[in-house]
């Protein structure tokens, strides 16, 4: 038990099937990217594949299987960020709104993209808008994005936007918008856009805190492994990036998430018990715990505390209306 009942945890950060193809492929980068996935299932004590046809709800729906991922961890909600189009999205989130929501997930340098992205929201019921810098080949300035921009803060919808290396062996980290600056010119037009950039910033915390220090409307997402950490020059940790986050931006602009993205993984508890026992070792008070781990996320997604004991699918809760 990590909290105080009746305290439930929100998650910001979660993942349905997508595609990404940015990684080259060939037989030397193969190997090497399989051999840094492997040492890292190790690492982490991750199921390897292998072990998926050995699971009993193997034929389950997927959305079921990640139902009863919360249950077992006493998650109250998870937030996709992606798949495979928006109206897969919506598909899923249908399932049960009570305990999954998500972001629209489309190209910002589509000519359409904030008709795409009003559709999302106005119709589909999505909560706000998912990008990867590193994959924004336009300045996020650029006049032609403004459409988008403007919707953002006239609804005042949250982004989520990964900056810093981006993939496996053969991803990115190399881009004109591989910085969290890429952004600061946005942000600082924009403040009514909640921008939430995760992974601590994934290599590049020193910018990420410079934004924050600048724009009142920068969240920092705290999710994945975070092993970038022992590739910088200097030492950092899970501590360090908790307490010089903390010292700047207290507790109400961060926001837990743990990227988890699929089975036979599944929900990734561990980050869950790290972060929460690094927080807890610097002596965060309750509602500061309570903030970065649940409360936040509910106000940047507009929902509502619920009681423990308030978890009926969608289904059921149309019949009683």
């Amino acid at each position: 038990m990590l909290f105080k009942a009746p305290f439930r945890v929100v998650d910001i950060h979660g993942h349905l099937p997508y595609s990404l193809s940015f990684i080259t492929k060939n037989k030397v980068v193969n190997e090497y990217n399989k051999d840094r996935s492997d040492r890292m299932k190790l690492t982490w004590d991750f199921p390897n594949t292998k072990q998926e046809t050995e699971q009993n709800d193997l034929e389950a729906p997927l959305i079921e299987r990640w139902e009863k991922e919360l249950d077992a961890y006493q998650i109250d909600t998870l937030n996709f960020l992606t798949a495979e189009s928006n109206d897969i999205m919506a598909s899923y989130i249908r399932f049960n709104p009570s305990r999954f929501t998500g972001f629209a997930y489309h190209s910002i340098e589509r000519e359409d993209a904030h008709l795409e992205l009003k559709r999302a929201v106005e119709e589909l019921g999505l909560k706000g808008y998912k990008l990867f810098g590193p994959l924004v080949n336009k300045d996020f300035h650029d006049p032609s994005l403004k459409k988008v921009w403007t919707y953002l803060a006239d609804k005042r919808l949250p982004v989520l936007i990964h900056f810093g290396l981006l993939g496996r062996a053969g991803g990115i980290v190399n881009h004109q918008n591989i910085s969290p600056l890429s952004i600061f010119q946005v942000a600082r037009e924009y403040p009514e856009i909640p921008i939430i950039i995760p992974h601590f910033g994934a290599g590049y915390f020193q910018e990420l805190l410079h934004l924050c220090w600048s724009c009142p409307n920068i969240y920092i997402d705290t999710s994945g492994s975070n092993q970038w950490v022992r590739w910088m020059p200097y030492h950092l940790d899970l501590e360090i990036l908790f307490r010089k986050t903390f010292e700047l931006i207290g507790s109400k602009r961060i926001i837990f998430g743990t990227d988890s993205n699929g089975f036979p993984r599944g929900y990734v508890y561990r980050y869950l018990q790290d972060q929460v026992r690094t927080c807890r070792e610097m002596n965060m008070r309750e509602d500061d715990l309570e903030n970065i781990f649940g409360n936040n996320a509910r106000y940047l997604l507009g929902i509502e505390k619920k009681d423990r004991n308030n978890y009926k699918r969608g289904k059921e809760v149309e019949n009683e209306l």
